[in-house]
């Protein structure tokens, strides 16, 4: 069995959600973890934040659920209204921390999600991986190299079709899968407790 996290870099509530799937690994070190971009901004709904009006009130809400911090660059970012996220770019970053260090898949997609929902960085900039293999202490230049590939469009694309394969349609969603069997554990928002109890049934 392993677990499938399916989220969006750009997603409030996939951030919200790190610290309780950080939580459910570390429980379980023996449990292999795929993680996939799920695509949440792209095509005509990448426009820049200032379109998606419930932005803020969304993240006061995530916030109090789970204890995200939303930074000030960040919220510099929300007031100003012309960021426009896209979320094949960030998924392009994902597959290249994935690709670097497929062991730390899940530390490393929490600590693009704290770059651009603390620190206001744009995941689709180079130099924002540079920053976040520094912090991690990866190899910078490969990570900035699998992220500008012409590979890591087709493992978004990849990601993408992964996604809907299974079924999803929200983001975060965690699932355990074992030969055909898909069982969810999480959808939005769970507790550590609350999956690891599903976790257990399953």
């Amino acid at each position: 069995m392993k677990l499938v996290y399916v989220f969006d870099a750009y997603c409030g509530w996939s951030h919200g959600f790190s610290g309780a799937l950080r939580e459910v690994v570390s429980r379980h070190p023996g449990l292999a973890v795929e993680v996939v971009s799920g695509g949440l901004f792209t095509g005509p709904r990448r426009v820049p934040i200032r379109e998606f009006g419930y932005v803020q009130d969304a993240n006061a809400k995530i916030a109090e659920l789970t204890g995200a911090e939303f930074g000030e660059a960040y919220e510099r970012l929300v007031a100003d209204g012309s960021f426009v996220m896209d979320s094949e770019a960030a998924a392009r970053g994902v597959a290249a921390v994935r690709q670097v260090a497929p062991d730390r898949a899940v530390e490393l997609a929490a600590a693009l999600q704290h770059a651009f929902y603390v620190d206001g960085l744009s995941l689709s900039e180079a130099a924002t991986y540079r920053t976040v293999a520094q912090a991690a202490g990866l190899d910078t230049d490969a990570v900035v190299a699998a992220f500008e590939a012409p590979e890591a469009q087709t493992a978004a694309h990849a990601d993408f079709r992964r996604a809907a394969q299974l079924g999803v349609t929200g983001f975060p969603t965690l699932l355990a899968v074992e030969g055909h069997s898909v069982a969810p554990l999480a959808y939005g928002h769970a507790t550590a407790d609350e999956m690891d109890e599903r976790l257990t049934a399953h």
